[in-house]
């Protein structure tokens, strides 16, 4: 029989942890600072992300598009790699760690601001999109887990204290809920 208190409890613990973690919460705050300031000047959040990874960014980046609590305008956001079409021919022309890439040459520009969710940070083509958001010069910020990963050395990282996939996710989903939150209270009271 699965036990449901035991694994709703991890998910408790690992959010616990995260909330002891002061350097965290101060990356939390600055992300939401930086994101702010992307919009207000007229960029847009770029998320990026593999698999479950790819799934959160294009939930995070419907919740600007659309709403999250408040009825507001729509906030410029995008997820990297829903154009089907460009994703088989990127992969078949060039390779496939250059999928995101090529959408990030094409529609970022320095006013953006980049979001790579990567639960190992060793995602080749997350790896390659950040280093091409560095040269044009985006804010970036990096959302993994505590498996130390490449993406730590390249963009400054909220790290959830868990090594789990799910329990990585399910930080980073929340923690993509409080950006959302904060950019509506203080963007629109």
């Amino acid at each position: 029989m699965v036990n449901l208190k035991h694994l709703i409890q991890e998910s408790i613990a690992t959010k616990q942890r995260l909330l002891e973690l002061p350097e965290i919460l101060a990356q939390i705050e600055k992300m939401i600072e930086k994101a702010i300031i992307c919009l207000q000047k007229g960029g847009k959040l770029i998320f990026i992300g593999n698999g479950g990874s790819f799934a959160d960014a294009l939930h995070l980046s419907a919740e600007f598009i659309s709403r999250f609590k408040k009825d507001r305008p729509p906030l410029a956001a995008i997820a990297l790699g829903c154009n089907n079409s460009a994703v088989t021919a990127i992969g078949n022309d060039y390779d496939y760690s250059d999928v995101l890439v090529r959408e990030l040459k094409a529609l970022g520009k320095k006013e953006d601001f980049l979001i790579a969710l990567s639960t190992s940070g060793n995602s080749k083509n997350v790896l390659k999109c950040i280093q091409t958001a560095k040269e044009i010069g985006m804010e970036t910020i990096g959302f993994t887990g505590n498996k130390k990963g490449k993406m730590i050395d390249l963009i400054p990282c909220l790290e959830i204290p868990s090594s789990e996939t799910a329990r990585i996710q399910e930080c980073h989903i929340m923690i993509g809920h409080i950006l959302c939150e904060e950019i509506d209270n203080q963007l629109f009271g």
